[in-house]
């Protein structure tokens, strides 16, 4: 049975349409060295629900950069033969956690069912760390960027604490205590490892195609310029994308802008978000359980 939104209260709309105020009024009031967790799920829920799942989307391609992570995924194969799938369980059973907060039953199953299919792999706790930094840190640029309002301090030290919380429940070694310790880590393994390789580019290619599918042909050839023109020159190397023309560039990045400033009053989107309230296009038929999400494991690799 589909779990709904743990905490009370559950926000409506004003007249269906526009953003509820209550909502950041609870976000002022909370502390985020105790209640980061219900932070998360409003900013989620309610504030930035599709900032934040394009910035994760984001955070994920980065980490393809990592010839470790991308040379894994290229290995196992699940990308580039069910890579649609692949994308639904992810997205799923961050949301649960998300949604639902990690202490949750839900959350504490997803976290579960994660470190079940990540023990069936040897993956470097730095590999771990360098995904973990990436969720942090791209909501955060990304909303600072693109997003309706700007994320306080507040809400900014709510994510960081989250991410970290779920890092030491999936058992990651030697994570940092501060912001700032997180980007020193995370400038050293990209200087250590990003470069170009052929699995690389297969797994970034995979991902292009997966979003490519969501949208009718004539538009599928600006999918993976809008990526390049998204990330930063560094991974664009590491993947051997070319450079968008400025032009490109500048209409994505208008585009972007434009939305915010409807975005400060009217949403458009399901109040709150919940996985009971999105489309996976792998499961039609209903949301499976969490304990079904991820790839049939055998053997590690």
């Amino acid at each position: 049975m589909l779990a709904t939104a743990p905490y009370p209260p559950v926000y409506a709309k004003k007249l269906g349409l526009f953003r509820n105020p209550a909502v950041r009024d609870e976000l002022r009031r909370l502390d985020p060295e105790k209640d980061y967790q219900r932070m998360v799920q409003l900013l989620v829920g309610y504030e930035f629900s599709f900032d934040i799942t394009r910035a994760l989307e984001l955070a994920l391609f980065h980490t393809y950069a990592s010839p470790r992570i991308s040379g894994l995924l290229a290995r196992t194969g699940e990308f580039e033969r069910r890579g649609q799938q692949r994308y639904d369980d992810t997205s799923m059973l961050i949301s649960w956690f998300m949604q639902e907060g990690l202490d949750s039953e839900p959350g504490r199953r997803a976290i579960e069912q994660m470190n079940r299919i990540h023990g069936h792999y040897r993956i470097a706790n730095d590999d771990y760390l360098l995904v973990l930094s990436t969720f942090v840190f791209y909501p955060i640029d990304w909303i600072a960027r693109y997003g309706w309002r700007k994320l306080t301090a507040a809400e900014e030290r709510a994510l960081f604490l989250f991410w970290m919380e779920v890092g030491r429940r999936m058992h990651i070694q030697h994570i940092p205590a501060t912001v700032d310790e997180l980007r020193a880590f995370t400038d050293t393994y990209e200087a250590n490892h990003f470069r170009y390789t052929e699995s690389n580019r297969r797994i970034a290619d995979a991902t292009v195609r997966i979003v490519e599918n969501w949208f009718p042909a004539p538009l599928r050839p600006l999918v993976q310029p809008s990526f390049a023109a998204l990330i930063s020159p560094k991974l664009r190397e590491a993947f051997g994308y070319q450079t968008p023309p400025g032009w490109f560039k500048g209409m994505l990045q208008a585009a972007f802008w434009l939305r915010k400033w409807p975005l400060r009053y009217l949403t458009f989107e399901s109040y709150p978000a919940l996985i009971a309230n999105r489309h996976y296009r792998s499961y039609r038929k209903g949301i499976p359980e969490i304990e079904e999400l991820g790839p049939p494991q055998k053997v590690k690799s």
